[in-house]
């Protein structure tokens, strides 16, 4: 394998490895989704899951959904992807240094300049082996490759790192009008399905209203959330929730699930 590309860690394991396959399932998972009227404002950063597709994609859906809608209209040219390690150990943010990510739909390039010139504004380390076996950024690619193939992608892992220092990157990446934020994130973790709707309501009401104190046991991708709703907040926008459902309501038992939420923040 070509040292310039990440190749696709998960492929048949959180999505089929076969294209048809996968093409087959994003393209339904997609079409379930009505057409979403166009937002007031424009659209600045979408917060999906990142669980198996068979279990998440439902939810992620609705955001690449509205995406997919408002692609046409704001000309995007990278997608900045912000998601929590669940791998390796992880002290502040981290990019990678490939040329291509892969995925059984094709490369996506990364916008190699664009990742420099954030580590030169940013303590960004570069750290291929911490991406190497993530799955959380990895996932949102079929979705990626499907509704916007041109674009290119700015891949950052978020570890242990003060909500103020994720909110700069952001605010900075929203001075280019070409950038679309991507957060990356599931909610509640394995409890029984009421107790998952209750916890999970608790942190849909904050993110809503852009309360940037979420903790672990909230959102695996708290630190980039937090910074998410600090940079929003600061900025005057607003995040509504797309959908909001467990892995016991798509494809799993309800005796311990997963939550997922989908957002926009515009």
């Amino acid at each position: 394998m070509d040292a310039s590309i990440r190749p696709a860690a998960v492929a048949g394991a959180f999505y089929p490895a076969d294209p048809l396959g996968l093409k087959g399932l994003v393209d339904t998972l997609m079409s379930a989704i009505a057409a979403p009227e166009l937002l007031s404002r424009p659209l600045k950063a979408c917060v999906v899951p990142h669980a198996g597709l068979i279990y998440s994609g439902p939810v992620a859906a609705k955001a690449y959904r509205l995406l997919q809608s408002t692609a046409s209209h704001q000309l995007w040219r990278r997608v900045v992807l912000l998601g929590p390690n669940h791998r390796m150990p992880l002290h502040g943010m981290a990019v990678s240094d490939e040329a291509f990510w892969s995925s059984p739909l094709g490369r996506m390039p990364i916008d190699r300049a664009y990742t420099e010139q954030l580590c030169t504004k940013f303590q960004l380390t570069i750290r291929p082996d911490v991406h190497r076996f993530e799955h959380s950024l990895e996932v949102q690619l079929p979705f990626l490759q499907t509704i916007m193939p041109e674009l290119a992608l700015v891949p950052v892992l978020v570890g242990g790192v003060e909500s103020e220092d994720v909110a700069a990157l952001i605010e900075y990446c929203w001075q280019d009008e070409s950038n679309l934020v991507l957060i990356s994130s599931d909610l509640s973790h394995y409890h029984p399905w009421s107790e998952a709707q209750r916890l999970d309501a608790v942190t849909s009401k904050m993110i809503n209203t852009l309360d940037a104190h979420l903790g672990s046991e909230q959102a695996c991708g708290y630190h980039a959330l937090n910074g998410l709703l600090l940079a929003a907040r600061r900025q005057g926008l607003e995040i509504h929730c797309l959908s909001r459902l467990t892995s016991g309501d798509t494809a799993g038992s309800k005796e311990q699930v997963v939550g997922y939420g989908a957002y926009v923040c515009y």
